[in-house]
């Protein structure tokens, strides 16, 4: 019989080569989110014997006969005293085929920027709406933010099927009404599923009441879903976050860029560029951590989202925030960004506001020029010239920067079309954007534009 030792390691080499899927999980108040993330956890096995005890026991002091799942999720004590969710909940778990990392979102529409928090690295969004009350301006308001964070897959899993008696029509109205608004937005793929949470039906396991309904249960999909965040084919992208320059006597002149790959392949002897300076060298050589023995090696090629040390064959000034990227497939250069926000501070944003804007790994000064917009989630129209952007507020603006960031849309890359605004007095986090159109002019013209027009502090661009 192998050891404890060999187990684990068998164990953990397996689970290694599962992939792993990000999903989100969205709905209106009460729909039954939690709870169904919470039955999924417990059929799944994924739920610890000292958890459950603990939910069997608060339900038991409130009454209830059998263990209330939701509590699974509902961490803070507001959200069990208020029996609604208001913070993103992570959870981990994982089967024999995948491993899963699961954010179950607030439905409610005062934390709709927290939706947006899980659901910006999710590949999968699970919306769940209430049987008894079809498509409501939540279900809608959430399927946007689906749509404009570009998650390429949702799931419209139909909740407490068993109180509208397992109908069939019931369930093909909700699909048509969603399927035709999601559609037009411009979701991608849309898988619909009709479940009972609270009574385990088409959660983990098929529900014996619904013999009409012939697709997979939702574990079943999110199983073998294709995983979306394969970024190998996606134009190759490596912010600097650390300069390693060890200076030990058997490596005197070792040079070294630290960082994730954010997007694409990168190869020793590729032609890079190194912006925002525009110098250009060769990859020497890709240094990654060995398995098992801790010892560094030396691999040809490397990928996202990989964190790996980069040598190139000439000295070039480096530091964090730059960012390397094949020289025959370069972003853009801009300081003028037209994006998309969502506006999570509790405090607005104005046009004249002066923030810090941090892409990837660099964080430069910045204005806010204008915002053209608000959209109105609930009808999808824009409300121009709102003059400011309150919580929860999702809007066009356009942003002039300090300096030329290279930047990606949105659309082509999420982690390199991303970037957040951040009050430069306490650093509280503004909003999150997302790059649309940018301005793009010459070289030349970016390069002046950066070294003029500004005042003692710095911020008139």
């Amino acid at each position: 019989m192998p050891s404890i030792t060999e187990q684990i390691s068998g164990f953990a080499g397996r689970l290694s080569e599962t992939t792993l899927l990000r999903f989100a999980t969205a709905g209106s108040v009460d729909d039954g989110k939690s709870t169904l993330v919470g039955r999924l956890l417990h059929d799944s096995k994924s739920v610890l014997t000292d958890q459950l005890e603990a939910v069997e026991h608060v339900s038991r002091n409130r009454g209830q006969d059998a263990p209330d799942l939701a509590l699974l999720t509902d961490g803070l004590r507001a959200e069990r005293e208020q029996g609604i969710t208001i913070d993103v909940a992570y959870r981990y778990f994982a089967t024999p085929r995948r491993r899963f990392i699961l954010a179950d979102t607030p439905g409610h529409v005062q934390y709709t920027r927290n939706m947006v928090t899980g659901a910006s690295t999710a590949e999968l969004a699970v919306v769940l709406v209430d049987a008894r009350n079809g498509v409501v301006e939540q279900t809608r308001r959430h399927a946007a933010l689906a749509a404009l964070l570009r998650v390429p897959h949702v799931v419209l899993a139909v909740n407490k099927m068993d109180l509208v008696d397992y109908a069939e029509p019931v369930f093909a109205a909700i699909v048509e009404e969603f399927t035709g608004y999601a559609s037009s937005l411009g979701v991608p793929e849309i898988t619909a599923i009709p479940i009972s949470a609270l009574a385990g039906d088409n959660v983990v396991e098929p529900s014996a009441h619904m013999d009409w309904y012939g697709g997979p249960t939702v574990l079943e999909h999110l199983e073998t879903v294709p995983a979306s965040h394969d970024l190998a084919h996606c134009p190759a992208r490596f912010p600097v976050q650390y300069v390693i320059r060890p200076q030990t006597a058997d490596n005197p002149d070792y040079r070294g860029y630290a960082g994730q790959i954010a997007s694409g392949v990168l190869r020793v002897g590729e032609a890079v560029t190194v912006l925002p300076s525009g110098r250009t060298s060769t990859i020497e050589a890709i240094d990654s951590l060995g398995v098992g023995l801790g010892a560094d090696t030396s691999v040809d090629s490397a990928w996202a989202p990989q964190s790996v040390t980069i040598r190139l064959s000439d000295d070039i000034d480096i530091s964090r925030g730059d960012l390397i990227a094949p020289s025959a497939d370069l972003p853009p250069s801009t300081q003028d960004i037209e994006a998309t926000v969502c506006h999570v501070a509790d405090r607005p944003l104005t046009v004249g506001h002066r923030v810090l804007l941090k892409h990837t790994t660099r964080t430069v000064k910045a204005i806010v020029k204008d915002i053209p917009s608000r959209l109105t989630l609930a009808d999808l129209s824009q409300h121009p010239a709102p003059g400011q952007l309150v919580a929860n507020d999702i809007g066009r603006v356009t942003v002039r920067t300090a300096e030329p960031l290279p930047l990606d849309a949105y659309a082509d890359s999420r982690r390199t079309g991303s970037f957040l605004l951040i009050d430069p007095a306490d650093g509280t986090t503004l909003s999150a954007g997302m790059a649309g159109a940018a301005f793009v002019a010459e070289t030349a013209e970016v390069a002046e534009a950066a070294g003029s027009g500004a005042d003692d502090e710095g911020w008139d661009f």
